[in-house]
This record gives C-alpha cells, structure tokens and sequence, in this order.
C-alpha cells in the first residue's frame, strides 16, 4: 500500500518523510487552505529531492492551463484535483490525474466511473473545507470493487491504519492533519509512530 503525505510547506519536513518512508508528497496549490504553498517554493523543494518519490500538486477549480503550467515548472509527477473538476476537465490536462471525491451520505458511487483518470481519491465532505479536516466518512459505503484501487483520505492515522489495512485494503493512503502539530507543519513522532504501525501489520499481513 502506497502511502502519500500532503500539505508539505518546507523542505525539512519533505526529508523527513521521505526518510520515515512516505512513496508521494503533496503540495497543496490551494490558496484558502491553511497548507498552501507557493509555486516558487514548491518548486525549490522538489528541486532537493530524490527522483524516485513521487511529487502531486494538489488543486481545486484552477484554471486547466494554469495546473499545467505549475506542473511543468514544479515538475510535478502527477495533479490532484480536489474541487468540482468536470470529466471533461480532465482532458485539458497534460499529466497523471488524480480526482478526489468527497464523500457524504447519499453519495452516488456510479459518478465516478464517468471519469476517465489515472487514481480516484476518497476524501469527507465538509461544507467547510475540500481536504484535510482529519475527520474520517463511513468507509463501508466504499464498492467492494473500488477498495483495492482506490486511495483513501480522511481521518486516516496511526490509531486506524491497521483496521484500514485489514478491511478496506485500499491502493494507497493520503495523509495529512493527523501527522502535524500545527497546519503545514509535520509532527516527526507522529510521521513515524505512523510508520511504525504501518509496517508492523505489514509484516503481519505477509
């Protein structure tokens, strides 16, 4: 299972989970979110980093042409796209897309399936905000034939990353406010307690 740590703010923090073993960081292009992050500073950041991690820009209703720009100057590996995107958004885009959808009671799982993209995320509503609220939705709602591919975000931890690994054993995880003392800022005790746990069930799941 692929793990990925969004919000990342500073290159200090993307070392750290890099080395406590994160596959993906994010880099949150969002300016009404308490983790944005410039476009100039990102790009120095990935810049430093080692070529086999991947690097997500995270977006929501950006204009098309300027996701690509910001991919091409961040040399972005893939774009997240967090807001109300339209299937035929997706064909403006010149990289890897991930789509998020967040989910609320009620939601129509079929909806996805009109959109053609590399990764579809499963993240909570909230009317508040398009990501990293650390609240977690019902995730038996999930089709069973959309665990194992999906990435799942939202209220994802150290305390449930065992029960997430035995029940729903999705693709990959997207972590964000439960490894953080502040917003933007990582927790390196929490980034490794969550490491910990992870591969201890890993170990216990070969």
């Amino acid at each position: 299972m692929k793990v990925k740590i969004c919000g990342v703010t500073n290159l200090a923090d993307a070392r750290m989970c890099i080395d406590s073993g994160a596959d993906a960081l994010g880099f949150v292009f969002y300016e009404d979110s308490p983790r944005y992050i410039r476009v100039e500073t990102a790009a120095e950041i990935i810049r430093q980093l080692p070529p086999l991690v991947m690097q997500i820009g995270v977006f929501v209703n950006t204009p098309a042409e300027k996701v690509n720009e910001y991919a091409r100057y961040c040399r972005l590996h893939a774009v997240q796209l967090h807001g109300e995107e339209s299937p035929g958004y997706i064909d403006a885009i010149d990289y890897p897309v991930i789509k998020a959808f967040r989910i609320n009671t009620g939601f129509d799982f079929r909806r996805i399936d009109d959109y053609r993209v590399q990764g579809i995320l499963l993240d909570t509503h909230s009317d508040k905000s398009y990501g990293g609220t650390g609240m977690s939705f019902n995730w038996s709602s999930i089709p069973d034939p959309l665990r194992n591919k999906c990435i799942l975000a939202g209220g994802v931890g150290s305390d449930n990353i065992g029960f997430i690994m035995e029940k729903i054993r999705p693709a990959g995880v997207d972590i964000s406010s439960s490894l953080e003392y502040e917003p933007g800022k990582k927790d390196p005790k929490k980034v490794r307690l969550f490491f910990k746990r992870l591969n201890e069930y890993d170990f216990k799941d070969r």
